[in-house]
């Protein structure tokens, strides 16, 4: 659909057949530019760069995209940092540490939120509570069930990371956690890949994702929602949570900046926010939003499953999709295999590029992938497991 956009990307990785859109994804050629221009305000701007360009064009606009794909009430809501691991412990650092909070999580969440979490575990200063994603079908029923107790914190995914499964209807399914909870989404592989409309839910809960996967703009562009008036002061603060008091006289209490603002970090690396609002921009032009990329891709899903199906590969057979065929999920598929190390590295031998997590494959078409593509993958891998 977009190939001929992602030109310089292709040319350096030759013949190989890059199926990880939903981990590294590319790098559109328009990024490049955006790249060079941070380089370029660096050296024009200086230290003024802050006032008059990042906080002054370059945030508003990123938050202006963000709160448009996500349908977010106020563009003020949304905060920025290199990475969510920040977020997840500035909300962490919310809670009421006096005694030992509680947590209701999944089994089944990313490193950025499940390592730290055990981690404050190992402490004993955490109580966890989490909730197996498998069986798919009864998954919102449990962790629906699990929030008639109170949490003091409640984090799930929007599209679970080791599998591609999505969490349907998270406004009906979050409506019974406690109303002083802090209620966070894990959002990073539904945001770009999927329609998510926060109109209602973004007024309550936190939703983090970034740039790295679908947003194709790279490393250091991550966001968090805020719910609106939120007003937690969070103990893991940065100097900009309150970057335009920085002038003032400072109060024996510490300040919070208004809105999002209170989340923030301190100084980091913009070049990626540049690369955000370049790739937002190139796709508002298009007339491409993640409606469009969804359906494009479910297509080409389709394409290689029906391959496979014909191909009767012992070494990827279709059962060992997961979950299976007609459970909704996100934008890539997801092959549970007990060799799948060895089913990596047979088609890596072939110039196929995917990805695995652990017992897991994992195969993640993009924008960028036609039909003749999934067919020249599909003859790879058939000479690779056959």
């Amino acid at each position: 659909m977009l190939a001929a956009h992602y030109r310089t990307f292709f040319e350096s990785i030759g013949d190989a057949l890059h199926v990880t859109a939903h981990s590294h994804h590319p790098w559109p050629d328009v990024t490049r530019a955006a790249h060079l221009a941070y380089w370029e305000d660096s050296a024009r701007l200086t230290n003024r760069k802050w006032q008059e360009k990042v906080f002054g064009e370059v945030v508003p606009q990123a938050q202006g995209h963000v709160a448009r794909l996500l349908d977010l009430p106020d563009p003020k809501l949304v905060a920025f940092a290199p990475n969510t691991h920040e977020f997840v412990v500035r909300l962490y650092s919310c809670l009421d540490w006096s005694r030992p909070p509680r947590v209701l999580t999944t089994a089944n969440e990313f490193h950025s939120f499940s390592r730290q979490t055990r981690r404050l575990e190992e402490t004993g200063r955490l109580a966890v509570t989490r909730i197996p994603v498998e069986p798919y079908a009864t998954f919102g029923e449990r962790f629906q069930h699990a929030l008639t107790n109170r949490f003091d914190m409640v984090f799930l995914s929007h599209v679970f990371f080791d599998s591609g499964f999505v969490v349907e209807g998270l406004e009906a399914l979050l409506s019974r956690a406690s109303p002083d909870a802090i209620v966070a989404i894990d959002g990073y592989h539904a945001f770009l890949a999927l329609p998510v409309e926060l109109a209602r839910l973004g007024r309550q809960i936190f939703y983090m994702a970034g740039g790295y996967k679908y947003a194709q703009a790279g490393e250091g562009a991550c966001f968090m929602s805020t719910p609106v008036g939120s007003g937690l002061r969070p103990v893991c603060t940065g100097w900009f949570a309150d970057f335009r008091g920085l002038t003032g006289a400072q109060e024996d209490r510490v300040g919070y900046g208004e809105g999002a603002m209170r989340f923030w970090g301190s100084t980091f690396d913009a070049s990626g926010l540049y690369r955000f609002n370049a790739v937002m921009r190139w796709l508002l032009e298009l007339g491409v939003g993640p409606r469009e990329i969804h359906a494009h891709v479910a297509g080409l899903e389709r394409r290689f499953l029906a391959g496979l199906a014909d191909a009767k590969l012992s070494r990827l057979p279709l059962e060992s999709l997961t979950p299976p065929k007609g459970m909704p999920r996100g934008n890539f598929l997801t092959f549970e295999l007990e060799d799948a190390e060895g089913i990596e590295r047979r088609l890596a031998a072939r110039g196929i590029i995917i990805d695995r997590r652990g017992t897991r494959l994992r195969f993640g078409f993009g924008a960028y992938h036609d039909a003749a593509f999934v067919d020249a993958l599909l003859e790879r891998t058939r000479a690779a497991l056959a």
